[in-house]
């Protein structure tokens, strides 16, 4: 595997890796919870930076860590602080629309982290199709459970939980797809 950018300044021993790690844990969860605030409530599914967040932190920090910082992030939001679109907090937001969605960030960015350490964040093309997946998986999550709460067919529930997020899912592709590679340049990696 390839190193993350997490990885760059990791300590090599105990146990400062396991301290190092935490923080960066704790630190992906937070930026996840701040992208979240970047809402505009447009039905039963904001639109936010969310899944900007999600995909981001699963590439800088690996999968592991990745999935542990959506894992924290998620785990903060259950308990009741107010960490998810538009300050929404407690296990209610699980059972609503957007339930499908937050299940769904664990294997995002646990993909997006995983092809991240195959090197997948060093292009622009590579990291195009890296985060292209790490958003349709969030899609296999979300748009299938919201057409269950609301109880719609497929073409609504695609109008409500797919249609209204591509382009901007497109644009936080592109950001990712300048910034990853630049920062990786600019490190001299």
């Amino acid at each position: 595997m390839i190193a993350t950018y997490a990885d760059i300044w990791r300590p090599q021993t105990q146990p400062a890796t396991y301290l190092y790690d935490i923080v960066w844990i704790i630190a992906g969860s937070l930026l996840i919870a701040l992208t979240a605030q970047i809402s505009f409530h447009i039905g039963p599914v904001p639109i936010t930076g969310q899944t900007f967040g999600v995909l981001l932190v699963g590439a800088l920090l690996g999968w592991k860590r990745g999935t542990l910082a959506v894992l924290a992030y998620l785990a903060e939001g259950a308990m009741g602080m107010p960490v998810f679109a538009g300050g929404m907090a407690g296990p209610a937001a699980f059972a609503g629309p957007t339930g499908g969605y937050l299940v769904g960030f664990l294997p995002a960015a646990a993909l997006t982290g995983w092809l991240a350490e195959l090197g997948w964040d060093r292009n622009v093309l590579m990291t195009i199709v890296a985060m292209i997946l790490g958003n349709a998986v969030i899609y296999v999550f979300g748009v299938p459970y919201l057409k269950t709460i609301l109880a719609v067919d497929w073409p609504t529930a695609f109008a409500y939980g797919f249609t209204p997020f591509w382009i901007g899912d497109l644009v936080k592709v592109v950001a990712a797809a300048i910034l990853l590679p630049t920062g990786w340049k600019l490190l001299g990696k």
